[in-house]
């Protein structure tokens, strides 16, 4: 559309030009500026009517997909999407439209989208064909600015470039290693809570303290990205008030101004968004200086420490580094990349799993009893632990595969088709957004039966079922997506998941603190409770 524009501009300008030379009676302004301005006008009132309401009507070969009901004749299913978190209308069309793999969506402007709903339509544009669908434009422009362009943005033989240095750091050789430092601050978090804990005074007949855990596990996850990506102790834990964790607070809210900025990107160019005299650019601007200058000192740090020869590190950016495939400013990019996607994304799994725990309370017991039967006490600073303890109880691998199923961190995701092509044999021309939604999928009843909604780990323990939870295709479930764009933190994130979620509740019992809570999502670039996650903990005995 961007370009379409700029060609009508210079048509405008030339038509007027040769009127105004050679045909000034026809020219009824009597002025060449004039006469760009209505040319230019009508020719965009023409775009417009084309684009929103003749082409997708009668013209657009995805005019004859399945099509998701309540669409304005303007403004497409926008409003819904709007008032309802990401990925939630998705999961309900999937779910009551009749489809066999595609279901064609309106966004504002009646702007095609086709949300793909079963197996082999992921697996074409995940896997098989996947470099012929890219990541939107606008995404890359909007996340770019916090994430960075590393290779969660990355796209072609650049990605492929980036993902082959980085899988050695990624590999599960190194992982394992990474297990002791995930316990250790695990530890640091219980031992933090429980001081807290006992600063409330809790009163004998109440034994309970409230706390937010969702601010509790954010600390304890920025850390750990710290130590274990990046080789820094960030002290989140310690300290609430610090200023990184601080900056990812500001940057990961979304107040009416931020969601308003949201809603002007899609219509609006980014760099008039970014110029606009409001607080939030202000925080951005100020929140990305403090998260490169960061990134850059740790890259020097490091990179003084190889050049002495001293032994490196087994974090992230010390495997990195040793690879010499970076530059500084990609490795920055990296780095923005793994603090923000790497921390916020396993917080926002923890306050899932927090939350279906305490819904649950037979299975929050069941997991304590494994747990506690099987590790050693958090509080022990002596005990050792190692991949092949944790990654051998089997119910609370089964908790956090379910957990995950449900509530994936991040609910829904977008590919744009480079070129004309198809998916299941339908054409899909060249800029058509693809929707791939992780909630859609993840509780669809076609692939994982009627109780596809319900918490059930149990789907996960049966014999055969330990990776698939029962469904019949590895695309059933999307949290980390598949093929070459797959997560490539998908086994640090599962192993810091998993104990973390071990030390919280082998050693306490929680209980949502309003027993009538009603769920409400908050959106943003992960899917998370909305107002925090206010949880009654009792610390136990004995662990």
């Amino acid at each position: 559309m961007a370009v379409q524009k700029k060609v009508l501009f210079l048509d405008s300008i030339l038509i007027s030009f040769f009127v105004t030379r050679y045909a000034a009676t026809y020219n009824v302004y009597h002025s060449f500026y004039w006469a760009v301005a209505a040319l230019y006008g009508l020719q965009l009132a023409c775009l417009f009517t084309w684009t929103v309401i003749v082409w997708p009507k009668y013209f657009s070969p995805l005019r004859h997909l399945p099509a998701a009901p309540g669409g304005n004749f303007l403004v497409g299913n926008y409003r819904r999407i709007l008032e309802e978190p990401s990925g939630a209308p998705q999961q309900r069309w999937a779910e009551e439209v009749p489809n066999e793999g595609l279901i064609r969506y309106a966004f504002l402007f009646n702007e095609d989208r086709v949300l793909i709903t079963n197996p082999k339509g992921l697996a074409e544009v995940l896997v098989h064909r996947n470099y012929e669908f890219i990541k939107p434009g606008r995404l890359g422009n909007g996340l770019g600015r916090v994430l960075g362009i590393g290779i969660l943005l990355a796209e072609g033989e650049e990605h492929k470039r980036q993902r082959r240095t980085l899988m050695p750091a990624f590999a599960y050789r190194h992982i394992k290693d990474l297990y002791p430092v995930f316990w250790n601050k695990s530890r640091e978090l219980i031992e933090a809570l429980d001081v807290t804990i006992q600063k409330l005074g809790i009163p004998t007949e109440q034994p309970y303290s409230v706390v937010e855990i969702g601010n509790w596990v954010s600390r304890a996850t920025l850390d750990i990205i710290g130590i274990a990506g990046l080789g820094r102790d960030f002290g989140a834990i310690e300290d609430p008030d610090n200023e990184l964790n601080q900056t990812y607070r500001r940057i990961f809210a979304t107040d009416r101004i931020a969601r308003s900025m949201q809603i002007l990107g899609n219509v609006v160019p980014i760099w008039i968004l970014r110029a606009l005299p409001v607080k939030r650019n202000e925080e951005l601007v100020s929140a990305i200086k403090l998260i490169k200058q960061t990134c850059y000192d740790l890259i020097k740090s490091k990179k003084e420490k190889f050049e002495k020869g001293e032994r490196t590190d087994v974090d992230i950016l010390s495997v990195a580094l040793e690879s010499g495939g970076f530059s500084d400013d990609d490795l920055v990019n990296q780095l923005m990349t793994f603090l923000a996607a790497g921390h916020e994304t396993t917080a926002s799994a923890l306050q899932w799993a927090t939350y279906l725990l305490c819904l649950h309370p037979d299975m929050q017991k069941r997991l304590r009893e494994e747990i506690r039967g099987n590790l050693p006490s958090i509080l022990d600073h002596d005990a050792k632990i190692s991949s092949m303890e944790i990654d051998h109880l089997p119910y609370l691998n089964a908790v956090c595969n379910e957990s995950l199923r449900l509530f994936s961190p991040v609910p829904i995701t977008f590919r744009e088709a480079a070129h004309d092509t198809t998916i299941l044999g339908h054409p899909i021309p060249k800029g058509t957004c693809i929707v791939i939604s992780p909630w859609a999928i993840n509780c669809s009843q076609k692939l994982w039966g009627e109780d596809a909604k319900n918490f059930n780990p149990d789907r996960w323990m049966e014999p055969g079922r330990t990776n698939t939870g029962g469904a019949d295709s590895n695309y059933s479930f999307l949290t980390f997506l598949h093929g070459p764009r797959s997560c490539i933190g998908k086994d640090f994130a599962k192993a810091e998941f998993a104990i973390l979620l071990a030390a919280l509740f082998g050693h306490y019992e929680m209980e949502l603190s309003d027993p009538n809570m009603k769920l409400e999502i908050q959106g943003g670039i992960t899917a998370r409770p909305k107002g925090g996650l206010f949880v009654k903990v009792k610390a136990l005995e004995g662990w």
